[in-house]
């Protein structure tokens, strides 16, 4: 019978941490990470992405998948970091598709038709930019009371937009 492994001793005495290697992989992590210029923001890790952004870490990989022109910087570790800009598009992609109901296809097209510098750009006057409504066909009247009905319910919206701005 073989007596039981002992763990190795150190001549101190001590049983060596076995932290020490995951210790050093961060200091050598924290050393390889992206410096911010002079004047910038510090660039984010993908959980401070996410929190900001209100999704889980794994949402933003898989966008990463779908959306070509989202490629946040990455260390020599392989550590997504995030800029402002980065931060912009990934609102733009969140408003996209949890705000205005477009599927990740739409979305994609979308920003294919209209332009991601264009999107991400917010509108002069505090409204945001809709897309023109399709010609009305001269054939197709709306009803009446339909009309008087839309007319009334825009004129509410304006006046709900006026109050939340001023």
């Amino acid at each position: 019978m073989t007596p039981p492994r002992r763990k190795p001793v150190s001549a101190a005495g001590r049983v060596p941490h076995a932290a020490k290697p995951a210790a050093r992989r961060r200091k050598a992590a924290a050393a390889t990470a992206p410096k911010p210029s002079a004047g910038a923001e510090r660039p984010l890790k993908i959980g401070e992405a996410a929190r900001i952004i209100g999704v889980e870490p794994y949402v933003l990989r898989f966008w990463e998948t779908q959306f070509p022109f989202l490629r946040p910087r990455h260390s020599r570790s392989k550590h997504r970091y995030y800029d402002q800009k980065n931060l912009d598009t990934l609102n733009l992609v969140k408003r996209l598709l949890h705000g205005e109901g477009y599927t990740i296809a739409g979305a994609k097209k979308h920003i294919r038709e209209e332009g991601l510098d264009r999107l991400r750009e917010p509108a002069g006057d505090g409204q945001r930019l809709l897309p023109a409504p399709p010609p009305a066909d001269p054939g197709h009247e709306l009803p009446r009371a339909t009309a008087h009905k839309l007319a009334a319910i825009r004129e509410e919206l304006k006046t709900i937009c006026k109050m939340l701005d001023g």
